[in-house]
C-alpha cells in the first residue's frame, strides 16, 4: 500500500492512502498532538470531510487496536517521502544510565528535536510513549528526526 506523506508547514504532517473500495483517507498529525481523520470525496479529490478528531490518548488506543506494531517494525516507511526526516530503532543497553528511569528524564526531544514515536518492549509496542514511561534494558526506541538528531538520541541513551 502506498502512503503519501506531506509536511504541512505550521500544522504538522498529513498521511494519505486509498483503501480497497477506492475511498481516500487522510490522517493529519497536528503539531499540537491532536489527530484528524478525514475522508476525501470521490467527486472532488481535493475536498476532505472531517470524519473525527482524536486527542493523544484516543489516538494511542486506536493505534494499538489497528496495529501500531507495524509502524514499530517498519519506521522508515513513515519517512520515505520526507526529505531530511529519518527513522531509527535505538536499543536501550543494560549499561544505559536511563535503565529504570523515566523517558522524560532523557530530555531527548528537547535536546535533539527528535520524536520518540514508540517503544518496542519484547513483542509489545507502546505507541506515543509519554515522559512517565519507565525505560527498561532491552527496550527499543523508535525515533524520528534528522540524522544528527537520531545520532544524538543514541548517544544520550548510551552515555547520558
Amino acid at each position: 500500500m502506498d502512503v503519501a506523506a506531506e509536511l504541512l508547514p505550521g500544522v504538522g504532517l498529513r498521511f494519505e492512502f486509498d483503501i480497497r473500495d477506492g475511498v481516500r483517507i487522510g490522517v493529519i498529525v497536528r503539531r499540537s498532538g491532536d489527530f484528524e481523520i478525514v475522508v476525501y470525496e470521490a467527486t472532488e479529490p481535493d475536498h476532505a470531510r472531517l470524519a473525527f478528531r482524536l486527542v493523544d490518548d484516543e489516538a494511542d488506543a486506536l493505534a494499538q487496536i489497528l496495529g501500531a506494531p507495524q509502524i514499530a517494525r517498519h519506521p522508515t516507511d513513515l519517512t520515505r517521502e520526507l526529505p531530511g526526516l529519518n527513522a531509527s530503532k535505538i536499543p536501550i543497553q543494560p549499561e544505559s544510565p536511563f535503565v529504570g528511569k523515566l523517558l522524560g528524564q532523557t530530555r531527548a526531544r528537547t535536546r535533539t528535536g527528535t520524536s520518540i514515536v514508540a517503544i518496542v518492549r519484547g513483542d509489545q509496542v507502546l505507541p506515543s510513549p509519554g515522559p512517565a514511561e519507565i525505560l527498561r534494558s532491552g527496550d527499543v526506541l523508535v525515533v524520528i528526526g534528522t540524522e544528527d538528531g537520531l545520532a544524538a538520541v543514541a548517544h544520550i541513551v548510551d552515555e547520558g
